[in-house]
């Protein structure tokens, strides 16, 4: 019996694969590496006016010069002064007091005054806040007392001063212990307060409490805040000593730069009147540019915490 051959089967031709198609692109998110004139410009350097005028100092002189170039054109266009001095008129006299001694005796004057009043305030705000910070009957006492008198204007305390102390130093300082104190103590607890729980519990965590803690942790978080206080308590004896001084006149026989500028305008030397505010202003701005920018560079800037 004869069997059929098989017939085997035509190999089945495979397709060739197709190439793998390239990815699509898309352009949304496709970044430039080139430029069309060169490499990118990373960083561009600031040019000469950019960065003169990114010095604050250079600004405040601006600023300044400003200012006095509106004064003696305003001056100048008045052209009277009895009523209105020009800056050019003003900084003559200004020279010529300081030449001969008489303003740096008189803002001398002042200036120890009104330090002595300052730093006594200081301490009483300290242990105000210190008695405020450990209890709570204390937190009652020192806000009670604020409510009182930090509305009290503290010239109008001059009269009683002076029945109390006499025409002398001690009734300038009474009044300034009291324009410095509630400023100081109302910004210290402020800031005590603010300090969050969390940098309270590190303290304890590590051991310190009283003064330790209060040292090194709450004086420190809440340094901007008793920074604020000491430039606004300065600001505020400032202003009252020279009213005091321009209302009563002499302290112990030798008068400050309020005693200055009464006595000029009462001979109608206004070039002199104006002098005598210049130095108060000059004054002001060496203390807030100066001591206070400085300490607060080292201390609130260099912690990080002000931008």
């Amino acid at each position: 019996m004869s069997s059929a051959p098989l017939l085997s089967e035509a190999p089945t031709a495979v397709p060739p694969r197709p190439a793998a198609a390239a990815e699509p692109t898309r352009p949304e998110i496709v970044r430039e590496t080139g430029h069309a004139h060169g490499a990118p410009v990373v960083e561009k350097p600031l040019s000469a006016f950019e960065r003169l005028y990114n010095q604050a100092w250079l600004r405040k002189i601006l600023i300044l010069v400003l200012l006095a170039g509106i004064w003696e054109a305003y001056g100048r266009y008045l052209d009277n002064d009895l009523l209105f001095p020009t800056f050019s008129a003003t900084m003559e006299a200004f020279f010529r007091a300081v030449a001969d001694g008489t303003l740096p005796a008189r803002a001398w004057s002042s200036l120890k005054v009104l330090l002595m009043g300052y730093a006594a305030g200081i301490v009483l705000a300290t242990l105000l806040t210190g008695i405020a910070i450990a209890s709570r009957i204390g937190t009652d006492f020192l806000e009670t007392l604020t409510s009182m008198f930090n509305p009290l204007p503290a010239i109008a305390l001059l009269p009683l001063a002076l029945i109390w102390f006499g025409l002398g130093n001690g009734s300038l300082i009474f009044v300034l212990v009291h324009s410095v104190t509630w400023a100081i103590a109302l910004n210290t607890h402020s800031g005590f307060l603010s300090v969050s729980r969390t940098l309270r519990m590190v303290g304890r965590n590590y051991g310190l409490s009283g003064p330790r803690l209060i040292g090194k942790i709450l004086i420190p978080a809440a340094f901007p805040s008793i920074l604020t206080g000491l430039k606004v308590g300065w600001a505020f004896a400032w202003r009252t000593l020279i009213a005091a001084e321009l209302v009563f006149g002499v302290s112990s026989g030798a008068g400050g730069l309020g005693w200055f500028i009464f006595e000029n305008k009462n001979m109608l030397d206004i070039p002199n009147v104006f002098a005598g505010l210049l130095t108060v202003i000059l004054i002001g701005l060496v203390v807030e540019n100066l001591i206070f920018q400085t300490i607060e560079r080292r201390t609130v800037q260099r912690w990080g915490m002000q931008a």
